[in-house]
């Protein structure tokens, strides 16, 4: 495995969801109790993770055929009840906030790019201390249309960040193909929600089968 540094991406733009927290639990819940709600049970694909990593608005049209008004209030559920009851649910990927601490201290600046909305995604990071890790914690917001590189393009105007400085870290290939579509380079994680060929496909330019992997590749030694 190759080694990265500081010189090479000074910015280091991280996923949340499947790549720093295994949120997996909580988004399935809150997203559970919502379609419950709406009564549109029979609209829920066999396989909830399916939601996990993409803008939610595009996997109600693309998973489930929900759209318009019908999208707009199975959201409005979906986040009361995150907010509530699935933020609870999921931690940190064990030596993720040792990784960010030592990541930090090695001189790269951190920043979030996440399709989850900002404030949710504060939430998050401080209820299990992490947000002072980041110098920039980039997210969703409620504009109609939103994808991963618009809110990739947002953290590094915020950030101060040149594209060719920056490496994007996430499990998903709306990461990869996001960070593409800004011209950053990206580092696809396996232990999150997708896999080695979903990655590999998108583009991915560096591939970590572990949390201890992607210390190996951005610093040259495991946790």
């Amino acid at each position: 495995m190759c080694q990265l540094s500081p010189s090479r991406y000074p910015f280091l733009f991280f996923d949340l969801d499947g790549t720093l927290t295994e949120s997996g639990p909580g988004i399935i819940h809150a997203l559970g109790r919502a379609f419950r709600q709406m009564g549109l049970e029979d609209k829920m694909p066999a396989d909830m993770h399916l939601f996990i990593g993409p803008p939610l608005r595009d996997s109600l049209r693309d998973f489930c055929g929900i759209t318009g008004a019908g999208a707009d209030r199975l959201i409005q559920l979906y986040r009361a009840a995150y907010e509530a009851e699935g933020i609870l649910k999921g931690d940190p990927y064990a030596g993720i906030p040792e990784l960010l601490r030592r990541l930090g201290e090695a001189g790269y600046t951190l920043c979030t790019a996440t399709s989850k909305m900002r404030d949710v995604a504060v939430k998050v990071l401080e209820k299990y201390g992490l947000a002072s890790c980041f110098a920039v914690i980039g997210g969703g917001n409620a504009v109609e249309g939103q994808d991963k590189a618009a809110v990739i393009r947002q953290t590094l105007e915020a950030a101060g960040a040149r594209p060719e400085d920056t490496l994007m870290i996430g499990d998903r290939k709306y990461d990869v193909l996001g960070a593409k579509a800004c011209g950053v380079d990206c580092v696809g994680v396996l232990y999150g929600y997708g896999g080695r060929t979903e990655l590999e496909e998108a583009g991915a330019k560096y591939i970590a089968g572990s949390v201890d992997d992607l210390s190996r590749l951005l610093l040259g030694a495991g946790l």
